[in-house]
């Protein structure tokens, strides 16, 4: 009955942001905005996973209202020094594919750092396997587990423990 009450509230949630984005209740929109909130409902049964690991403590909310600030830094960071290795073709190229590893051990906290990993120019996360992430880092400086990890994960990861442990 759990399950069915998830995705009730799921479907009413997404047919009403529907609705209040259309602004009409004309019979057409109100029925694609049914079958749309249903098929998603069903598809994605188990909620928004998101917010399904999501600590719901006040220091998890802190922590994710100070996440964006550091992200933010970061990603201004990597941009420079990408631009400073593009404008400056003499800088040495160092590019590998580096592993490291993560502490976090929910699903979600993986997905999010990998995504944060990939969204910081100058890395992609190739592959996500357990606590192994794969980056691909064209300005590899460290190639060690320990020293890749502490130089590309460690800052994320501090933030996102907290969050999704």
């Amino acid at each position: 009955m759990k399950k069915a009450s998830a995705i009730a509230i799921l479907f009413l949630t997404l047919l009403i942001f529907w609705l209040l984005l259309n602004g009409s209740l004309a019979a057409d929109i109100v029925i694609v905005g049914v079958v749309t909130a249903l098929v998603i409902a069903i598809l994605f049964r188990d909620g928004l996973a998101v917010f399904s690991e999501f600590r719901a403590t006040p220091r998890a909310f802190l922590t994710a209202f100070l996440y964006l600030p550091y992200f933010l830094g970061e990603l201004i960071k990597s941009n420079l020094h990408i631009a400073r290795v593009v404008l400056t073709p003499s800088l040495p190229l160092n590019p590998a594919i580096v592993k490291v590893r993560t502490r976090l051990k929910s699903r979600m906290g993986r997905l999010i750092l990998a995504n944060s990993i990939t969204l910081t120019p100058g890395t992609l996360t190739v592959e996500l396997d357990g606590e192994w992430l794969y980056i691909h880092w064209v300005t590899a400086e460290a190639t060690d587990i320990d020293a890749a990890t502490a130089q590309i994960v460690a800052g994320f990861e501090k933030y996102l423990e907290v969050m999704y442990g």
